[in-house]
């Protein structure tokens, strides 16, 4: 990864709905466009995703989604109001950030949650992409949902059995991300920072290749914020229409895609890498040795695609 760079501009960028998005740019002011769709939801972007660029050849963007990191108002705060915080909302704060940067096309990074984001901003703007690369892949459906909630339970049995006594026993079959999400709204202090506390650190235990306990759920702000943003989206199914990132994933055809995955990424196991390379023609996936965050191999891999795209 190259070597850490400080912002050269910031802003916050009015969106409406009383929402102001933080952004960022660096590297070289006419360099080849890049924006990095950070994952979560709600994870806020970092320094660190500013070193998988080349910084003499990229104008590197990053920016916060609605209600993390330093965009405001924040999901932590006392009675957040989480209604104008969609995915389609979020796909408009980025056309609207590349009309304020005066962008016309760009490359589109995204890991996790953001490679759900950028493909679907692809797919509706396939004349702002220049080439994408995307890390710890996902789509979108249920069925990666239902994975992490639910289905991980079998190969982390203990982790589950507490992730799921964290909710009222009447809801310990449902949706977990819609019981979790009524706590986490609660106005009680004990009520909401407990089940960010529970949530995070099933998080934590689903990725077993990354330090544990994570460092940013330490912070009971992050934490609160991120559980709050992330279960909103998943008990609304991400307002997305089922499969339908995949069903259009053909439109992508033309526009370069690096699609960089660690074989050891418990996401794999219902098979979205694979059946995203197969659905969209003239992508490449590349397997390596790594798990889910973008850290390492997978780090250095991720580099190894924007270096073959800088053009």
């Amino acid at each position: 990864m190259y070597p850490e760079i400080e912002p050269d501009e910031s802003g916050m960028l009015d969106v409406g709905d009383k929402h102001r998005v933080y952004w960022e740019v660096c590297g070289n002011p006419r360099g080849k466009p890049a924006v990095v769709v950070h994952g979560g939801p709600g994870s806020g972007c970092s320094a660190g995703m500013r070193r998988f660029f080349d910084p003499s050849a990229y104008r590197i963007v990053l920016f916060d989604q609605r209600m993390c990191g330093r965009s405001t108002p924040h999901a932590s705060e006392p009675g957040a109001d989480l209604s104008a915080n969609t995915t389609d909302h979020l796909l408009a704060d980025m056309e609207r950030l590349r009309e304020h940067l005066g962008i016309d096309r760009w490359l589109v990074f995204g890991g996790s949650w953001g490679s759900v984001l950028g493909l679907l901003y692809a797919e509706r703007h396939p004349d702002r992409i220049s080439e994408m690369v995307l890390c710890g892949l996902a789509t979108g459906r249920q069925a990666e949902t239902d994975l992490l909630t639910r289905g991980l339970g079998e190969v982390f049995p203990e982790a589950w059995a507490r992730f799921r006594a964290g909710v009222p026993e009447e809801d310990r079959d449902g949706d977990l991300a819609d019981a979790y999400h009524r706590l986490l709204m609660h106005p009680d202090p004990v009520v909401h920072a407990k089940a960010a506390r529970d949530w995070c650190a099933w998080e934590d235990a689903i990725v077993p290749t990354s330090p544990s306990p994570s460092p940013r759920f330490q912070d009971p702000t992050f934490a609160l914020g991120f559980a709050r943003i992330v279960t909103h989206f998943w008990r609304h199914g991400s307002w997305l229409e089922e499969g339908v990132v995949l069903a259009e994933a053909g439109q992508l055809a033309g526009i370069p895609g690096a699609l960089v995955q660690g074989n050891l990424d418990l996401g794999n196991l219902i098979g979205t890498p694979w059946q995203l390379a197969a659905a969209w023609p003239g992508s490449e996936l590349m397997l390596v040795d790594a798990g889910h965050h973008a850290t390492g191999a997978l780090g250095a891999a991720i580099v190894g695609a924007t270096d073959r795209f800088r053009g």
